[in-house]
C-alpha cells in the first residue's frame, strides 16, 4: 500500500510555481471532512488542533524540472532549468512535456560525440518529435507550458526506492498519513500542515507561510543527501535524519535534544545530519 502510494504521488508533474496538478492531488487524499485553505502564493494548509502555540509541519509539492521558453523553426522546444541541478544531468534525457491537459513525450538533444563540446543548458532543446515550429505549436504546446524528467520507479535490491520527485513528495506523502492518524484527536495546540510551493528555487512558499502565520515551532520534513565525506556518518536505511545544519541555518539544540529524546523512548533509529545546501 505503501509503496503504491509514493509510486502514485510522484508520478504527478509539478515544477516550482505549476504544482496545481499536485496540489489537487493532495486535496483528493485528504481525511473527508477536513477543511484546507489555499494562500496567496499556493500554499496548501491545513489547520488541526487548538491552543496559543503553533507547531507547523511542511512539505514541497515541487520538483525541479524545465520550463518551456519558446519553440524553434525545427520544433524543438527551447527551456530554462528550474531548480538547481547540473547541467550534465539534462544531456539526452527523457522527459515529459505538460501542455494544459494534454502531456507528450519527449528527448533533450545531445550533440553527436565527434562533435561534441562541454555544453550549457541555454545551448539544449527538447525534441517532442516534429519537423517544424507550425507542426509543435498545433500540438498546443506554448510558451509557459513545463517539462519533468521521465519518472520511472526502480526497486534496489528490494530495500531501496529510486525514482524522480521523491524530493519532496515522500514528505506530502508523510504529512498525508500523519493528518489522517491525527486530525480527531483532542489536541492541545495548534498544528499547521503546510504543503508548500517553490521549495526548488528559493524556499518563496515556506517564507510566504512563516511570515503571515508566524508558528512557533516549524519542522520541514525533506529529503537528505547521505553516503558521502560531505555527509558525515549518515547512512541510508539506518533511520531518519534530524538535519541540524547547513548553509542556511542551524537549528534549536533544545529543540534537538527534545526530539533525541522522543525517539529513544519511543526506539526510533535516529541519526543527526550536519550538510551544505538549505531546505
Amino acid at each position: 500500500m505503501l509503496l503504491e502510494e509514493i509510486t502514485e504521488i510522484c508520478q504527478v508533474p509539478g515544477i516550482s510555481g505549476r504544482e496545481e496538478r499536485v496540489r489537487k492531488f493532495i486535496i483528493s487524499k485528504l481525511p473527508q471532512g477536513v477543511e484546507y485553505r489555499v494562500d496567496a502564493i499556493g500554499n496548501l494548509v491545513v489547520s488541526v488542533g487548538d491552543g496559543r502555540k503553533t507547531v507547523c509541519f511542511m512539505a514541497h509539492m515541487d520538483e525541479i524540472g524545465f520550463l518551456i521558453t519558446g519553440i524553434l523553426p525545427n520544433g524543438n522546444l527551447t527551456f530554462r532549468k528550474v531548480g538547481g541541478f547540473d547541467d550534465r544531468v539534462a544531456l539526452a534525457s527523457h522527459v515529459t512535456v505538460i501542455a494544459k491537459d494534454k502531456q507528450f513525450d519527449g528527448v533533450i538533444g545531445i550533440t553527436p560525440p565527434h562533435l561534441s563540446k562541454e555544453l550549457s543548458s541555454e545551448e539544449l532543446s527538447i525534441d517532442v518529435g516534429t519537423s517544424t515550429y507550425e507542426e509543435t505549436e498545433n500540438l498546443g504546446i506554448s510558451v509557459m507550458d513545463y517539462a519533468v524528467f521521465k519518472k520511472h520507479i526502480s526497486f534496489l535490491n528490494n530495500k531501496f526506492i529510486a525514482v524522480r520527485s521523491l524530493d519532496d513528495r515522500f514528505g506530502c506523502l508523510a504529512l498525508i498519513k500523519t493528518l489522517r492518524e491525527i486530525h480527531r484527536a483532542n489536541l492541545k495546540r495548534r498544528i499547521d500542515f503546510v504543503w508548500t510551493v517553490q521549495e526548488e528555487i528559493g524556499l518563496k512558499g515556506a517564507k510566504a507561510y512563516a511570515s503571515d502565520n508566524k508558528p512557533d515551532v516549524c519542522y520541514a520534513v525533506d529529503s537528505f543527501a547521505c553516503c558521502s565525506r560531505l555527509t558525515g556518518n549518515v547512512k541510508l536505511g539506518e533511520g531518519p535524519v534530524l538535519r541540524m545544519a547547513d548553509n542556511s541555518a542551524i537549528a534549536s539544540y533544545e529543540e534537538m535534544k527534545k526530539i533525541v529524546k522522543i525517539a529513544k523512548q519511543s526506539g526510533i533509529p535516529l541519526q543527526i545530519g550536519v550538510t551544505g545546501g538549505g531546505t
